[in-house]
Protein backbone atom coordinates (compact mmCIF):
# COMPACT_ATOMS: atom_id res chain seq x y z
CA UNK A 1 0.00 0.00 0.00
CA UNK A 2 1.65 3.50 -1.33
CA UNK A 3 0.84 6.23 1.31
CA UNK A 4 0.45 9.39 -0.59
CA UNK A 5 0.61 12.79 0.44
CA UNK A 6 -1.09 15.61 -1.48
CA UNK A 7 0.44 19.33 -1.71
CA UNK A 8 -2.05 22.24 -2.84
CA UNK A 9 -5.56 20.85 -2.40
CA UNK A 10 -7.49 22.93 -5.35
CA UNK A 11 -9.02 22.15 -8.35
CA UNK A 12 -6.75 20.00 -9.91
CA UNK A 13 -5.94 17.91 -6.99
CA UNK A 14 -9.94 17.77 -6.14
CA UNK A 15 -10.89 16.64 -9.75
CA UNK A 16 -7.93 14.48 -10.66
CA UNK A 17 -5.39 13.52 -7.59
CA UNK A 18 -8.30 12.44 -5.26
CA UNK A 19 -10.67 10.95 -7.44
CA UNK A 20 -7.53 8.87 -9.29
CA UNK A 21 -6.05 7.66 -6.22
CA UNK A 22 -9.11 7.14 -4.33
CA UNK A 23 -10.10 4.60 -7.26
CA UNK A 24 -7.22 2.21 -6.35
CA UNK A 25 -7.00 -0.82 -3.47
CA UNK A 26 -2.54 -0.20 -3.79
CA UNK A 27 -3.09 3.54 -2.85
CA UNK A 28 -3.60 5.60 0.83
CA UNK A 29 -4.07 9.09 0.36
CA UNK A 30 -2.66 9.74 4.18
CA UNK A 31 -0.92 13.31 3.75
CA UNK A 32 -2.96 16.77 3.23
CA UNK A 33 -1.22 20.20 3.04
CA UNK A 34 -2.56 23.56 1.41
CA UNK A 35 -2.65 27.15 2.07
CA UNK A 36 -5.42 27.51 3.05
CA UNK A 37 -5.76 25.47 6.13
CA UNK A 38 -9.81 25.37 6.53
CA UNK A 39 -9.22 23.78 3.12
CA UNK A 40 -6.46 21.54 4.00
CA UNK A 41 -8.90 19.68 7.25
CA UNK A 42 -11.83 19.53 4.97
CA UNK A 43 -9.96 17.68 2.42
CA UNK A 44 -8.52 16.00 5.05
CA UNK A 45 -11.54 14.71 7.09
CA UNK A 46 -13.19 13.86 3.39
CA UNK A 47 -10.72 11.61 2.40
CA UNK A 48 -9.33 10.20 6.17
CA UNK A 49 -5.74 12.05 5.76
CA UNK A 50 -3.72 14.00 8.23
CA UNK A 51 -3.94 17.37 7.77
CA UNK A 52 -0.30 19.40 8.12
CA UNK A 53 0.18 22.89 8.82
CA UNK A 54 3.63 23.21 6.37
CA UNK A 55 4.78 21.06 3.07
CA UNK A 56 7.73 20.76 5.20
CA UNK A 57 6.05 19.03 8.27
CA UNK A 58 4.14 16.49 5.70
CA UNK A 59 7.47 15.87 3.93
CA UNK A 60 9.15 14.91 6.92
CA UNK A 61 6.45 12.34 7.67
CA UNK A 62 8.80 9.20 7.38
CA UNK A 63 5.31 7.11 6.22
CA UNK A 64 4.44 9.09 2.85
CA UNK A 65 5.89 7.64 0.53
CA UNK A 66 5.27 9.50 -2.85
CA UNK A 67 4.02 12.85 -3.14
CA UNK A 68 1.53 15.01 -5.96
CA UNK A 69 2.46 18.89 -6.02
CA UNK A 70 -0.48 20.76 -7.13
CA UNK A 71 0.15 24.00 -5.95
CA UNK A 72 0.95 27.54 -7.58
CA UNK A 73 3.59 26.92 -10.64
CA UNK A 74 6.01 29.33 -8.44
CA UNK A 75 6.27 26.54 -5.76
CA UNK A 76 6.54 23.22 -8.02
CA UNK A 77 10.28 23.55 -8.01
CA UNK A 78 10.70 23.77 -4.01
CA UNK A 79 8.31 21.55 -3.12
CA UNK A 80 9.39 18.68 -5.00
CA UNK A 81 13.17 19.17 -4.80
CA UNK A 82 12.38 18.96 -0.74
CA UNK A 83 10.22 15.96 -1.37
CA UNK A 84 12.72 14.20 -3.74
CA UNK A 85 15.71 15.14 -1.48
CA UNK A 86 13.21 13.85 1.80
CA UNK A 87 13.03 10.31 0.18
CA UNK A 88 9.57 10.75 -1.56
CA UNK A 89 8.28 10.18 -5.18
CA UNK A 90 7.00 13.17 -6.68
CA UNK A 91 3.86 13.70 -9.73
CA UNK A 92 4.55 17.53 -10.26
CA UNK A 93 1.62 18.97 -12.01
CA UNK A 94 2.92 20.79 -15.15
CA UNK A 95 4.43 23.66 -15.36
CA UNK A 96 6.99 21.89 -14.52
CA UNK A 97 8.81 25.05 -13.18
CA UNK A 98 9.33 28.65 -14.01
CA UNK A 99 12.58 28.79 -15.06
CA UNK A 100 14.77 26.12 -17.20
CA UNK A 101 17.57 25.78 -14.01
CA UNK A 102 14.66 24.69 -11.56
CA UNK A 103 13.53 22.40 -14.46
CA UNK A 104 16.83 20.68 -14.40
CA UNK A 105 17.68 21.10 -10.60
CA UNK A 106 14.33 18.92 -10.51
CA UNK A 107 15.62 16.18 -12.50
CA UNK A 108 19.37 15.92 -10.55
CA UNK A 109 17.61 16.11 -7.49
CA UNK A 110 15.43 12.85 -8.81
CA UNK A 111 18.93 11.05 -10.26
CA UNK A 112 20.52 11.92 -6.77
CA UNK A 113 18.11 10.56 -4.58
CA UNK A 114 17.09 7.32 -7.06
CA UNK A 115 13.70 8.42 -7.08
CA UNK A 116 10.57 8.68 -9.57
CA UNK A 117 9.67 12.33 -10.35
CA UNK A 118 6.65 12.44 -13.01
CA UNK A 119 5.22 15.46 -14.98
CA UNK A 120 1.70 15.70 -15.40
CA UNK A 121 1.69 16.20 -19.24
CA UNK A 122 -1.81 13.66 -19.54
CA UNK A 123 -2.07 14.79 -23.34
CA UNK A 124 0.08 11.94 -24.30
CA UNK A 125 -2.43 9.23 -22.81
CA UNK A 126 -6.03 10.00 -24.90
CA UNK A 127 -6.52 7.25 -27.03
CA UNK A 128 -6.50 9.52 -29.62
CA UNK A 129 -2.86 10.56 -29.34
CA UNK A 130 -1.36 7.52 -28.85
CA UNK A 131 -2.95 6.59 -32.25
CA UNK A 132 -1.31 9.09 -33.66
CA UNK A 133 1.70 8.64 -33.06
CA UNK A 134 1.28 5.05 -34.29
CA UNK A 135 0.33 5.84 -37.14
CA UNK A 136 2.75 8.43 -37.80
CA UNK A 137 5.60 5.98 -36.76
CA UNK A 138 4.10 3.56 -39.42
CA UNK A 139 3.82 5.85 -42.45
CA UNK A 140 0.47 6.49 -42.44
CA UNK A 141 0.94 10.52 -43.24
CA UNK A 142 4.26 10.04 -45.06
CA UNK A 143 6.66 12.47 -43.97
CA UNK A 144 5.49 14.94 -41.30
CA UNK A 145 5.71 18.45 -42.53
CA UNK A 146 3.45 20.86 -41.36
CA UNK A 147 0.79 21.35 -38.13
CA UNK A 148 -0.94 23.52 -36.27
CA UNK A 149 -1.92 22.57 -32.51
CA UNK A 150 -4.03 24.46 -30.12
CA UNK A 151 -5.52 24.49 -26.72
CA UNK A 152 -7.82 27.37 -26.17
CA UNK A 153 -10.90 28.40 -23.64
CA UNK A 154 -12.33 30.77 -21.76
CA UNK A 155 -9.88 31.15 -18.79
CA UNK A 156 -8.69 29.96 -15.64
CA UNK A 157 -10.93 32.16 -13.71
CA UNK A 158 -14.00 29.58 -13.43
CA UNK A 159 -12.04 26.56 -13.24
CA UNK A 160 -9.66 27.66 -10.22
CA UNK A 161 -11.11 26.43 -6.72
CA UNK A 162 -10.76 30.43 -5.81
CA UNK A 163 -12.95 31.63 -8.77
CA UNK A 164 -13.53 35.11 -10.00
CA UNK A 165 -11.05 37.71 -11.92
CA UNK A 166 -7.97 37.46 -9.20
CA UNK A 167 -7.31 33.84 -9.07
CA UNK A 168 -3.58 33.09 -8.66
CA UNK A 169 -3.23 32.18 -12.58
CA UNK A 170 -3.53 35.94 -13.28
CA UNK A 171 -0.70 36.67 -11.01
CA UNK A 172 3.01 36.66 -12.44
CA UNK A 173 4.08 36.06 -9.05
CA UNK A 174 2.29 32.65 -8.43
CA UNK A 175 2.01 31.60 -11.82
CA UNK A 176 4.74 32.91 -13.75
CA UNK A 177 3.20 32.63 -16.71
CA UNK A 178 -0.19 32.39 -18.01
CA UNK A 179 -1.66 30.69 -21.07
CA UNK A 180 1.73 29.44 -22.18
CA UNK A 181 2.32 27.50 -19.29
CA UNK A 182 -1.69 26.72 -18.49
CA UNK A 183 -1.95 25.52 -21.68
CA UNK A 184 0.67 26.12 -24.04
CA UNK A 185 2.91 24.03 -22.18
CA UNK A 186 0.44 20.97 -22.93
CA UNK A 187 0.73 21.57 -26.59
CA UNK A 188 4.21 22.18 -26.99
CA UNK A 189 5.17 18.67 -25.06
CA UNK A 190 2.20 16.67 -27.51
CA UNK A 191 3.53 17.78 -30.49
CA UNK A 192 7.35 16.33 -29.60
CA UNK A 193 5.61 13.63 -28.79
CA UNK A 194 3.31 12.94 -31.60
CA UNK A 195 6.04 14.00 -34.61
CA UNK A 196 9.16 12.00 -32.28
CA UNK A 197 10.70 15.07 -33.32
CA UNK A 198 12.56 18.10 -30.96
CA UNK A 199 11.41 21.69 -31.47
CA UNK A 200 14.76 23.44 -32.44
CA UNK A 201 13.62 26.93 -33.14
CA UNK A 202 10.56 29.37 -32.01
CA UNK A 203 8.99 32.67 -32.97
CA UNK A 204 6.68 33.57 -30.39
CA UNK A 205 4.42 36.32 -29.44
CA UNK A 206 2.37 36.40 -26.02
CA UNK A 207 0.03 39.16 -25.01
CA UNK A 208 -2.35 40.07 -22.89
CA UNK A 209 -5.28 40.79 -24.95
CA UNK A 210 -8.18 41.05 -23.06
CA UNK A 211 -8.00 39.42 -19.16
CA UNK A 212 -8.24 41.85 -16.39
CA UNK A 213 -8.03 41.51 -12.26
CA UNK A 214 -11.07 42.97 -10.58
CA UNK A 215 -9.97 46.18 -10.54
CA UNK A 216 -10.12 47.00 -14.22
CA UNK A 217 -5.93 46.46 -14.62
CA UNK A 218 -4.96 44.16 -16.86
CA UNK A 219 -3.59 40.59 -16.12
CA UNK A 220 0.22 40.01 -14.92
CA UNK A 221 0.66 37.37 -17.32
CA UNK A 222 -0.33 36.08 -21.08
CA UNK A 223 -3.52 35.12 -22.11
CA UNK A 224 -2.86 34.31 -25.64
CA UNK A 225 0.33 32.94 -26.95
CA UNK A 226 1.19 31.98 -30.27
CA UNK A 227 4.71 30.45 -31.59
CA UNK A 228 5.36 28.89 -34.81
CA UNK A 229 7.63 25.86 -34.13
CA UNK A 230 9.99 24.24 -36.23
CA UNK A 231 10.99 20.96 -35.52
CA UNK A 232 14.33 18.69 -35.81
CA UNK A 233 13.11 16.67 -38.40
CA UNK A 234 12.05 19.38 -40.80
CA UNK A 235 8.05 19.99 -39.59
CA UNK A 236 7.22 23.08 -39.05
CA UNK A 237 3.89 24.19 -37.20
CA UNK A 238 1.72 27.22 -35.19
CA UNK A 239 0.90 26.45 -31.65
CA UNK A 240 -1.56 28.07 -30.07
CA UNK A 241 -2.76 28.70 -26.46
CA UNK A 242 -5.71 30.81 -25.30
CA UNK A 243 -8.06 31.90 -22.54
CA UNK A 244 -9.73 34.06 -24.58
CA UNK A 245 -11.93 31.30 -26.45
CA UNK A 246 -14.81 32.50 -25.27
CA UNK A 247 -16.71 29.50 -26.95
CA UNK A 248 -16.83 25.57 -27.18
CA UNK A 249 -12.83 24.60 -25.65
CA UNK A 250 -11.03 23.99 -28.71
CA UNK A 251 -8.09 21.16 -27.77
CA UNK A 252 -7.12 20.16 -31.77
CA UNK A 253 -4.17 18.98 -33.92
CA UNK A 254 -3.80 19.02 -37.49
CA UNK A 255 -0.79 17.24 -39.08
CA UNK A 256 -0.34 17.66 -42.68
CA UNK A 257 2.49 14.72 -44.62
CA UNK A 258 3.36 13.94 -47.59
CA UNK A 259 0.70 11.50 -48.14
CA UNK A 260 -1.94 12.70 -46.00
CA UNK A 261 -3.23 14.28 -42.83
CA UNK A 262 -4.60 13.48 -39.30
CA UNK A 263 -6.72 15.40 -37.77
CA UNK A 264 -6.61 14.93 -33.79
CA UNK A 265 -10.40 16.16 -31.79
CA UNK A 266 -10.99 18.87 -34.23
CA UNK A 267 -14.25 17.04 -35.04
CA UNK A 268 -16.85 16.56 -32.64
CA UNK A 269 -18.34 13.19 -33.49
CA UNK A 270 -14.82 11.98 -34.91
CA UNK A 271 -12.08 11.96 -32.00
CA UNK A 272 -9.34 10.66 -34.56
CA UNK A 273 -9.71 10.93 -39.01
CA UNK A 274 -6.97 9.99 -41.45
CA UNK A 275 -7.28 11.45 -45.23
CA UNK A 276 -5.53 10.34 -47.40
CA UNK A 277 -3.52 11.73 -50.13
CA UNK A 278 -5.60 9.16 -52.85
CA UNK A 279 -8.94 10.48 -51.33
CA UNK A 280 -9.77 7.90 -48.86
CA UNK A 281 -10.86 8.90 -45.10
CA UNK A 282 -10.61 6.41 -41.87
CA UNK A 283 -12.87 7.70 -39.14
CA UNK A 284 -10.94 5.62 -36.14
CA UNK A 285 -12.50 4.67 -32.92
CA UNK A 286 -11.08 6.83 -30.01
CA UNK A 287 -11.80 8.04 -26.89
CA UNK A 288 -13.12 11.61 -26.51
CA UNK A 289 -10.99 14.38 -24.85
CA UNK A 290 -11.33 15.76 -21.21
CA UNK A 291 -12.64 19.25 -21.16
CA UNK A 292 -12.53 21.44 -18.06
CA UNK A 293 -16.16 20.50 -18.04
CA UNK A 294 -16.42 17.03 -18.95
CA UNK A 295 -13.57 15.10 -16.41
CA UNK A 296 -13.05 12.02 -17.16
CA UNK A 297 -10.28 9.47 -15.97
CA UNK A 298 -6.77 10.84 -17.40
CA UNK A 299 -4.48 7.69 -16.56
CA UNK A 300 -1.68 10.05 -15.14
CA UNK A 301 -2.47 8.61 -11.35
CA UNK A 302 -2.42 5.00 -12.68
CA UNK A 303 0.86 5.37 -14.78
CA UNK A 304 2.12 6.97 -11.68
CA UNK A 305 1.27 4.29 -9.40
CA UNK A 306 2.32 1.65 -12.13
CA UNK A 307 5.67 3.19 -12.12
CA UNK A 308 5.50 2.89 -8.43
CA UNK A 309 4.85 -0.76 -8.41
CA UNK A 310 7.31 -1.48 -11.61
CA UNK A 311 9.93 1.00 -11.61
CA UNK A 312 11.43 -0.64 -14.95
CA UNK A 313 8.20 1.22 -16.56
CA UNK A 314 8.08 4.00 -18.70
CA UNK A 315 6.53 7.16 -17.68
CA UNK A 316 6.56 10.68 -18.11
CA UNK A 317 9.51 11.48 -16.27
CA UNK A 318 10.60 15.09 -15.50
CA UNK A 319 14.04 14.28 -18.01
CA UNK A 320 11.56 13.89 -21.15
CA UNK A 321 9.95 16.92 -20.14
CA UNK A 322 12.50 19.32 -20.17
CA UNK A 323 13.12 19.78 -24.02
CA UNK A 324 9.19 20.83 -23.70
CA UNK A 325 10.31 23.43 -21.09
CA UNK A 326 13.22 24.91 -23.02
CA UNK A 327 10.67 25.03 -26.11
CA UNK A 328 8.29 27.03 -23.43
CA UNK A 329 11.10 29.25 -22.29
CA UNK A 330 12.91 29.93 -25.22
CA UNK A 331 9.55 31.40 -26.16
CA UNK A 332 9.03 33.59 -23.96
CA UNK A 333 12.53 34.88 -24.48
CA UNK A 334 11.52 34.97 -28.36
CA UNK A 335 8.58 37.17 -27.66
CA UNK A 336 10.59 39.40 -25.72
CA UNK A 337 12.76 39.94 -27.43
CA UNK A 338 11.08 40.05 -30.86
CA UNK A 339 12.80 37.41 -32.98
CA UNK A 340 13.16 33.92 -33.67
CA UNK A 341 15.36 31.99 -30.69
CA UNK A 342 17.32 28.78 -31.42
CA UNK A 343 17.17 25.86 -28.63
Amino acid sequence: MWKIGVIGCGKIAQVRHFPEYSAREDVKIAALFDMNPVRTREMAEKFGAKAYDSYKELLADSQIDAVSVCSSNASHAEISIAALNAGKHVLCEKPMAVTLEDCEAMVEAAKRNHRLLMIDQNQRLTDAHQQARELIRKGAIGRPLTFRTSFRHGGPETWSVDPGSNTWFFDKSKAAMGAMADLGIHKTDLIQFLLDQRIVETTATLCTLDKKFSDGSPITVDDNAFCIYRMSGGATGIMTASWTNYGSEDNSTMINGTEGILRIYDDPDHPLILMKKNGETQFLDAGQIQTNDHQTQSGVIDMFVECLNHPAKEGISGESVLDAMRAVFASLDSSERGCSVRI
